[in-house]
């Protein structure tokens, strides 16, 4: 057994038309892909939905006890969600249906512990490139998050996949040389000293100019001195 329950009612009609009515109703289209099953078209209250999600630590990766009128029920774990680009709420779900005896592939969210030490030296600035790591492991053991410690990172100091320690129970299958986080320095600053080392160049090449015609004036002299 799971931890949430959600209930859910068997739909016959698909395409557009019909979930355009449902969500009209109140409710929205959902569809669960299992193991050796054929998906099964739901409908489901996006409401008590989202508050599960929500009340969870584990977020998207909740254990859910689906319950469907006339069937048995059965854990099942979010897929995908598809939300309203402009209002955000829930138009449809997917659910893969889990065993518990076997391991399944998950992306947990990256959760960074602690204020770098090049930024609270007003230094620079965090950059965090990777919000999700893929593991693999058994139902019960789904990680609420990866904490990551980025106290100590100074400027220029980056934390990749490789460097992290797989929670207990999992396995860490996102690309090792993947940067997770890292500390550089403010864009502000690169573009100063971008455009400070562009000056520079600009009056090199102006000294080196003027250097040239400098000795070019000075061979002219010479020739008419000579003649």
């Amino acid at each position: 057994m799971a931890d949430f329950v959600l209930s859910a009612e068997h739909r016959e009609a698909t395409g557009k038309g019909s979930a355009r009515k449902l969500r009209a109703s109140g409710r929205i289209p959902a569809i669960v892909y299992g193991r050796d099953r054929e998906p099964l078209p739901l409908s489901t209250d996006p409401r008590t939905l989202e508050r599960l999600i929500q009340e969870s630590d584990a977020g998207r990766n909740t254990l859910i006890d689906l319950h469907v009128a006339g069937r048995d029920d059965v854990v099942v774990i979010v897929k995908e969600l598809q939300t309203d680009p402009i209002h955000g709420g829930l138009l449809h779900a997917d659910f893969n249906v889990v065993d518990l005896t076997s391991t399944i592939q998950v992306s947990v969210p990256v959760h960074l512990v602690g204020i770098p030490t090049g930024v609270s030296q007003g230094l620079g600035i965090l950059d965090h490139t990777l919000r999700e790591i893929e593991v693999e492991c058994l139902p019960r053991a789904i990680p609420d998050s990866i904490d990551i410690d980025v106290s100590a990172l100074e400027i220029d100091d980056s934390i990749h996949v490789r460097d992290l320690a797989a929670p207990e129970g999992t396995t860490i299958l996102s690309d090792g040389s993947l940067s997770v986080v890292s500390v550089v320095a403010p864009r502000a600053v690169e573009e100063e000293a971008a455009a400070a080392e562009a000056e520079a160049e600009a009056e090199g090449v102006e000294a080196e100019a003027a250097a040239e015609a400098k000795t070019g004036e000075e061979e002219a002299r010479k020739k008419e001195g000579g003649e």
